[in-house]
């Protein structure tokens, strides 16, 4: 299963005022770090066009090879800070911000982590969120996308987060998919304190990843036989 394809950005359904967002060099995307799909350059494109990245200081939860804490440097971000638990995606981050000579301090670490630092203005997030039969052990690749039974291992601690790493006036914005539940996580952010609501809903064909697990998937009722399509969610949260 090849995971390490860097793909073309998506063009989303809306009208979109951007540029098309960049890409990132595949030469320092390691065989241990879960190379961008579409769901990155999706949420990249949504900020772009969202403009909150401009003049903001900015978190990228989950960044893994620093597809969009990248994007919020280039689009103009005060300061980006990202973190992952993968010691192999930060290093692959950092090395993709020396690259190009953007200013983004690439992390190690969870929630927990950054919670101790003061509320950013905006938080990012494309966390794993691919349901699976048995939630991997290890740090390694599949903990990139494996998000346990409901996809919701890492989206339900962002949701409960939020309040935390989100300054008053701030904004959240993250990427998930229909198989994970979105109108939970706006129900979750939605208790919180925040207004939320969808901006971006793209329906795409199946990953390497998706294309794996599509039986699973059928065989517990998630997925319509020989279904081989998502719909990507981008959820806005303002605090």
């Amino acid at each position: 299963m090849n995971l390490h394809k860097v793909r073309s950005p998506v063009v989303s359904s809306e009208p979109s005022s951007a540029a098309a967002v960049a890409e990132l060099d595949p030469s320092i995307i390691g065989p241990d770090v879960y190379a961008p799909q579409d769901d990155s350059w999706l949420l990249c494109q949504a900020v772009a066009d969202a403009g909150v990245a401009v003049d903001a200081r900015v978190l990228d939860m989950c960044t893994g090879s620093g597809a969009v804490g990248l994007e919020a440097a280039r689009l103009g971000a005060r300061s980006v800070t990202a973190y992952d638990i993968s010691p192999a995606a930060v290093e692959c981050a950092a090395r993709q911000a020396r690259s190009e000579n953007l200013d983004v301090d690439v992390r190690l670490g969870s929630f927990d982590d950054a919670a101790e630092l003061s509320a950013f203005d905006v938080v990012l997030c494309n966390p794993p969120y691919v349901p699976a039969e048995a939630v991997p052990v290890e740090i390694g690749l599949e903990r990139a996308w494996n998000a346990g039974p409901d996809g919701r291992i890492v989206l339900d601690r962002l949701c409960e987060s939020a309040a935390d790493l989100v300054q008053k006036g701030g904004v959240l914005m993250l990427v998930q998919s229909e198989f994970a539940d979105p109108d939970k996580s706006l129900q979750m952010l939605s208790d919180n304190g925040f207004r939320v609501r969808e901006v971006v809903r793209s329906t795409i064909a199946f990953g390497p990843v998706m294309d794996a697990q599509a039986r699973w998937l059928e065989r517990t009722g998630r997925l319509e036989i020989g279904r081989r399509t998502e719909e990507l969610v981008v959820i806005r949260a303002d605090r």
